[in-house]
């Protein structure tokens, strides 16, 4: 029988009620994944079970009381990612990446990124001249290039930022839209004002757009354009076609930079076209100044079940995929 091995860990009480969370929520789930008994007296920790289980225990408290003495809030998508960071040996990046502010809201809101995999996309952004993120929902894919755009135009890295999405109805067909061709489209691009509004505040927003400084429009309006000194999103990027990533991608002029992003299992164009996302990493992975992003399960930041049902979807397609 393996032996029993004990560890303690003191608090602070306002550490203990950031790391316990509501109803000690966050407790209950670290227990439910680590293996090892987990008791919170008071502002203290006690962990009990084999060797190995409170080694991985200690290692994931530790890291997460680091984290709160650093100036973070613990929510059940931080435990989670922690959780697997340890797993893997990859949480000595961890503090450096979840301590990092990209930008602070109109309301005040820190933003900082949430995984491993989001701050190494937001680098890839900082270094490259293109960077595409590639990756499934809830990721923060749009968002933080929104942010970093925002940042740049802030910084006066550019004069203007450029959001752009294919219209291109997801699955369902959305018939006669009322209104002129702005209108027509702006559902489509509904995403990106939402990123701009919570990042910019929605009256800076609107007057940045009323003077030109930020764009929101369809890809079709990029054709026959050339974009110096601009930060370019193209989103939803697996909607394109292989002629429309071309057409955009040769729009980026002198001083620009440009972001595509996508989800490449969510697929909207007819089933004989071919996703522009997918032709364009065969052709200029490996290219100087061009950078791919793949976010993963891990890097949901949405609530817990998505990160499952985006698991279980992977594994669904693996299976078919494997029956051929």
């Amino acid at each position: 029988m393996p032996a029993i091995k004990k560890k303690s860990f003191s608090l602070t009480n306002q550490e203990a009620a950031t790391l316990y969370g509501l109803q000690d929520e966050n407790l209950n789930f670290l227990e439910s994944h680590l293996g090892a008994k987990i008791v919170a007296r008071g502002a203290k920790i006690q962990i009990t079970g084999n060797q190995a289980e409170v080694e991985l225990a200690s290692a994931v408290l530790s890291q997460l009381i680091e984290l709160i003495r650093t100036g973070n809030t613990i929510a059940i998508p931080d435990l989670n990612y922690c959780l697997q960071a340890v797993t893997k040996g990859k949480s000595n990046h961890l503090t450096e990446a979840l301590n990092q502010v990209i930008q602070i809201t109109a309301r005040g809101k820190l933003i900082k990124p949430k995984t491993i995999g989001q701050y190494q996309y937001i680098q890839a952004i900082k270094a490259n001249d293109i960077t595409f993120g590639i990756g499934p929902a809830g990721t923060g894919k749009t968002y933080l290039a929104v942010v970093m755009a925002v940042s740049a135009l802030k910084n006066k890295e550019v004069n203007r930022i450029v959001l752009t999405r294919p219209a291109v109805e997801a699955g369902e067909k959305l018939g006669f839209l009322p209104g002129d061709l702005q209108e027509k489209v702006n559902p489509y691009l509904r995403p990106l004002y939402d990123g701009l509004y919570d990042v910019l505040g929605i009256e800076t927003a609107r007057r940045y757009m009323e003077k030109s400084i930020i764009e929101v429009a369809p890809l079709a309006y990029m054709r026959g354009r050339t974009l110096d000194d601009s930060f370019i999103i193209l989103d939803e990027g697996q909607n394109t076609t292989p002629e429309q990533i071309k057409m955009f991608l040769t729009r980026i002029g002198f001083g620009s930079k440009a972001v595509v992003t996508g989800d490449i299992t969510q697929i909207d164009l007819p089933k004989e076209t071919n996703s522009g996302l997918i032709v364009v990493q065969k052709i200029l992975k490996g290219l100087e100044g061009i950078s791919f992003q793949y976010l993963t399960e891990a890097d949901v930041i949405r609530h817990p079940v998505v990160q499952r049902i985006v698991l279980a979807y992977e594994e669904y397609q693996g299976k078919r995929d494997a029956q051929k």
